[in-house]
C-alpha cells in the first residue's frame, strides 16, 4: 500500500509541483488548502507525512504545528514545514514548536522527495 502525504498548502503551483513529484514516486498525495480546518482533516485521516505551509488562509502553519504536537493522536506525525519565509527567526520558531524538517521555497524537487522519504521511515 502506498504511503500517504497530506500537503497543507494554498498555492496551486506548489500543490501541482509537489503532487507530481511525490505521486511519480508512488506516494498517495492528499491536499488541503485551509488553515482553519486543517487539524480536523489531519485527525480524520492521519497521513504518514505532513507537508505544511506557514502562510495559510484562516490559521498559520505554526498554529497548526503547535496543535499537532499537543494532540495525543497526532503528535507522532512527521512534519515538513515549507515556507517562503526563510529567516532564522522563522526556522527557530518552527524548531521550537517541534517541526521535523524546515524547507524554504523555492525548493529542489529532489530535496522534497528525499526529505519525505526520510521522514516516512522504512
Amino acid at each position: 500500500m502506498a504511503k500517504r502525504v497530506l500537503l497543507i498548502e494554498d498555492e496551486p503551483n506548489i500543490i501541482e509541483a509537489i503532487c507530481f513529484i511525490l505521486s511519480r514516486d508512488g506516494w498517495t498525495v492528499h491536499t488541503h488548502a485551509d488553515g482553519t480546518t486543517a487539524l480536523e482533516r489531519l485527525a480524520a485521516y492521519p497521513p504518514d507525512v505532513v507537508i505544511l505551509d506557514v502562510m495559510l488562509p484562516g490559521r498559520s502553519g505554526y498554529d497548526i504545528l503547535q496543535d499537532v504536537r499537543h494532540s495525543p493522536q497526532l503528535r507522532h506525525l512527521p512534519v515538513l514545514m515549507l515556507t517562503a519565509r526563510g529567516q532564522a527567526k522563522d526556522r527557530e520558531l518552527a524548531e521550537r514548536l517541534g517541526v521535523d524538517h524546515f524547507m524554504t521555497k523555492p525548493f529542489s524537487n529532489a530535496e522534497v522527495l528525499e526529505r519525505v522519504r526520510a521522514l516516512a521511515g522504512p
